[in-house]
């Protein structure tokens, strides 16, 4: 098979990319760990694994404990904002491996680059946000059948191949590695929370303190969100479609109400559904002059665009990462990182300590599933709980954390129906 070319902005960014790419390290012992066992036993030999992810240097920790598997890993972005340059640079000059990928690159260019990494005929497809398997099932399929397994590591990615799999259309067998508490649990939560304030903060400088910040969706993101915001003085409103996830948030505290009352009220807005079209114009024509809107979804259809251009008169960036559109209304909504990842686009995503649990679930989910290829089903798997509880355990001790053991007795306890009062 003829090498596949590496696209990325600059090879002489390597050196602050390897940098970069060290100082994450130093906060992901538990894949540090993975990596170090994966080097002496090599249980990825050989295998050619297309990556569909952003590209930023916990990745590409995570590539490189992928590689030491023994792994020959090519790697896209999965977003056409999240790529660090200097960290692809890095990954091509100092560990050898396949990156197209460049920062703000069109959709022809991000798709070619997609199609580019699947040259490699991949026997593992690890995605965030299922674009790469998206498109082995649709333009590629000549390559389905070499397909071991997958990985997807976003919950809109999980939506899409749950969809698949109803089909009936899944060529091969995908794990969620969203859905392990090791990773929804605390990436989702405490990584999308942080990072999206960051991104808000970064593309803006506003205060929230006293502001009023309208979180719509309260998935573990959501509600991640709403907890930061609140955390720094906002006066936050969640917006709901799912009864159950509603009262949650109304009994965590929150103001709970829909997008048509609180556009007038809100300050700012952030999308974290996972759906289109959450703020839509009849919206946008009852913000407040200056509401700021961002989306923190995987892809840019929470936030309907074409709406908010087809109100504006006008259009100018004030800021990097902000757009402000005039309103026919003479009122001004602001655009933050057009509409797609803010936390990625106008910040630097989660910090390596929450992606060192969601990037050892990668790894340990392409182990087990190139170790058990032989039977798994063509449909979406949870991560094996004896990972997501050894994920756990690795964390715990890297923090210096103990806990403490059942005894004997309690164990039996547990295990009985006999015991009472």
């Amino acid at each position: 098979m003829a090498a596949i070319a590496s696209d990325v902005r600059d090879l002489a960014l390597a050196e602050a990319g390897a940098r970069r790419i060290a100082w994450s390290d130093h906060d992901m012992p538990v894949l540090r760990g993975i990596r170090e066992r994966f080097a002496v036993e090599r249980p990825l030999a050989n295998v050619r694994i297309a990556a569909c992810l952003h590209v930023t240097s916990e990745t590409a920790n995570l590539v490189r404990t992928l590689r030491e598997g023994g792994a020959e890993v090519a790697l896209c972005a999965s977003n056409p904002l999240s790529t660090q340059d200097d960290v692809a640079a890095a990954l091509v000059v100092e560990h050898g491996v396949t990156v197209c990928a460049i920062r703000g690159e069109d959709d022809d260019t991000y798709y070619r680059h997609i199609n580019t990494v699947v040259d490699i005929r991949p026997q593992i497809a690890m995605d965030d946000g299922a674009d790469v398997i998206g498109v082995l099932h649709a333009t590629r399929r000549e390559l389905l059948d070499a397909v071991i397994a997958g990985t997807e590591e976003t919950t809109t990615g999980v939506i899409r191949l749950r969809a698949m799999e109803a089909d009936g259309v899944l060529g091969f067998p995908v794990i969620a590695v969203n859905e392990a508490q090791t990773k929804h649990l605390f990436d989702n939560r405490y990584g999308t929370g942080q990072s999206t304030v960051d991104g808000i903060i970064r593309a803006t400088n506003v205060l929230l303190a006293g502001r009023t910040f309208v979180v719509a969706g309260y998935g573990w993101c959501g509600r991640g969100l709403a907890e930061r915001a609140r955390g720094l003085g906002a006066n936050v409103v969640v917006l709901e479609v799912d009864p159950l996830r509603a009262l949650q948030a109304a009994m965590d505290g929150f103001r709970v109400s829909t997008m048509a009352e609180a556009a007038p009220i809100g300050d700012i807005f952030c999308t974290a559904t996972g759906d289109k079209d959450v703020i839509r114009g009849e919206h946008f024509e009852r913000m407040k002059d200056g509401a700021i809107v961002a989306n923190t979804g995987h892809f840019n259809v929470e936030i309907d665009l074409q709406a908010l251009r087809e109100r504006a008169t006008s259009s100018s960036e004030p800021r990097p990462f902000v757009e402000q559109f005039v309103l026919g209304n003479g009122r001004t909504i602001n655009l933050l990182a057009d509409g797609r990842l803010v936390n990625l686009s106008a910040a630097e995503g989660h910090p390596a300590s929450v992606m060192d649990m969601s990037f050892a679930n990668q790894a340990l989910s392409v182990e087990y599933a190139v170790r058990n290829a032989d039977t798994l089903e063509k449909r979406v798997y949870v991560v094996p709980p004896a990972i997501d509880e050894e994920i756990a355990r690795l964390k715990l001790a890297a923090m210096g954390i103990e806990i403490d053991v059942l005894t004997d007795e309690q164990r039996r306890y547990l295990s009985s129906w006999t015991e009472g009062t």
